[in-house]
């Protein structure tokens, strides 16, 4: 529901009531001439009162300007007396120095008796007092106020501080769950992720020497067994293998030809070096 500020009256000048006179033209002319004076003496008040706030105003501003004059002048005043060439600041002394915190003061009942402004305090006068039902209180049963049932000024206050503390109730609640958790599993935000073990490192470590194996591993690569794994680092297979690291030999499907057969006289010569010496003297 707007509230209005100012209210200049008369609104109607001219909606009156003529008495019984014997010139009406002149009637309503004297009374929308009287209705406008005062009409004009009160745009005058309204128009006193919003340059009086104006001034109120700009005198606060006005002043919060000059102690925010002085505060720049007095750190103009440090700021050019410091000689960087003279006083050496380190690194730890600043990290050791507070911050700049500006301390913000929260206004409290901004909307109470006192602060209200003049033309709604005049308004506040002129209203009628509510009916007196708070003389039936002490014959209800159940303890209320019946004023309040008529009207009640602390519901909105009461609406919003029944909101704060059930929002503060449901803050402490999930602390409360945090905290419950937290003992719980002490130990869930220090978990430590298990390194996968690759092939190719394995293959590397193969490559530099079996001594390089872990013994406690007792499978090879990807979790292939160590007899399935050479030095080379490929992998065979479990029938093919023996007790050993090393690769079996080779195994050929067609069987080999014998060697031709020569006679002894068709056969060459031996070679010089072999030759056995001639027998000498006898």
């Amino acid at each position: 529901m707007p509230l209005v500020t100012r209210n200049i009256e008369p609104r109607h000048l001219c909606r009156q009531t003529l008495p019984s006179v014997p010139s009406e033209l002149e009637c309503v002319t004297n009374i929308t001439l009287a209705n406008v004076i005062r009409q004009l003496g009160s745009l005058s008040k309204s128009a006193e009162d919003i340059f009086g706030e104006l001034f109120t105003q700009a005198n606060t501003f006005a002043s919060r300007v000059s102690i925010l004059v002085e505060r720049v002048d007095r750190l103009q005043v440090k700021v050019t007396q410091l000689d960087p060439k003279e006083e050496e600041v380190s690194l730890q002394g600043i990290n050791s120095r507070k911050a700049f915190k500006s301390s913000t003061t929260q206004d409290q009942k901004l909307f109470d008796r006192d602060s209200l402004p003049v033309p709604v305090l005049e308004t506040y006068r002129t209203c009628n007092t509510p009916p007196p039902l708070n003389i039936l209180s002490p014959y209800r049963d159940d303890g209320k106020e019946a004023l309040k049932f008529y009207t009640d000024p602390s519901y909105f206050f009461d609406l919003w501080k029944e909101k704060m503390l059930q929002d503060t109730k449901d803050i402490m609640k999930e602390k409360r769950k945090h905290r419950k958790e937290k003992k719980e599993n002490p130990n869930r935000g220090n978990v430590n992720p298990r390194k996968i073990k690759t092939r190719k490192e394995e293959w590397e470590k193969l490559k530099m020497g079996q001594e390089f194996v872990e013994s406690k591993d007792k499978h090879g690569p990807a979790g292939y067994p160590s007899n399935m794994v050479y030095q080379n680092g490929s992998i065979g297979s479990s029938e093919s293998m023996d007790g050993s690291c090393y690769p079996p030999p080779p195994q050929t499907d067609s069987i080999v030809p014998p060697p031709p057969s020569f006679p002894d006289d068709s056969l060459p010569p031996p070679p010089l070096e072999f030759r056995l010496p001639a027998a000498q003297g006898g």
